[in-house]
């Protein structure tokens, strides 16, 4: 019987995380370079989420309280007018290819005010960030990237470029649905 209930509560969680999602028209520039890295590198993890800037790392919660998650979410704010700017490519070696954030210390505030509102608020823990430090960009080719296919794309990146620049009037919750990640709430950051 308590195997039974350990399977119960277990399929009750959904997975969330917390992130920036990069705005039309770049979304669908970006969601095409995934689609050629996953083409010609074999590397199809980046494709299952649109494409992003994490704030805060993947968490479980009760999906049932689904709707406390969202209400406590949306009292938060950041009211500093943020910008990012995307400028080429860079790489976590040997498994990540990423499109590279240019430094940005409101993008930083922001994201550490709201890692620190969902540590107080929401009882969560952003421990992959806590560890290695917030470094913002957006995936292209993920951990499912074999380490010679690896080389060969960095070798077709590393000189290509890509740049935009966008404003940040939000953040997202993305849930996890089969397998993919979908954007799931927007929450407004200056009200």
């Amino acid at each position: 019987m308590t195997e039974n209930r350990y399977i119960f509560n277990k399929m009750n969680k959904g997975k969330y995380f917390l992130a920036i999602l990069i705005p039309e028209p770049f979304q669908t520039d970006i969601m095409s370079v995934k689609k050629y890295v996953h083409d010609n590198f074999n590397s199809k993890g980046a494709l299952r989420s649109p494409a992003h800037i994490t704030l805060h790392m993947p968490f479980e919660w009760k999906e049932e309280k689904e709707t406390d998650l969202v209400q406590k979410l949306s009292e938060f704010l950041f009211p500093e007018p943020t910008v990012i700017d995307l400028d080429g490519f860079s790489n976590f070696e040997p498994r990540v290819i990423f499109i590279d954030v240019k430094p940005n210390d409101k993008l930083n505030a922001l994201q550490k005010k709201l890692v620190q509102f969902a540590k107080s608020r929401l009882g969560l823990f952003n421990q992959a960030n806590d560890m290695r430090g917030f470094h913002p960009h957006v995936t292209i080719a993920f951990r499912d990237l074999k380490k010679p296919k690896f080389y060969e794309a960095w070798e077709y990146f590393k000189d290509q470029n890509f740049t935009a620049a966008f404003p940040v009037n939000s953040f997202w919750l993305l849930k996890h649905y089969n397998n993919t990640w979908k954007a799931y709430h927007e929450f407004i950051l200056i009200k």
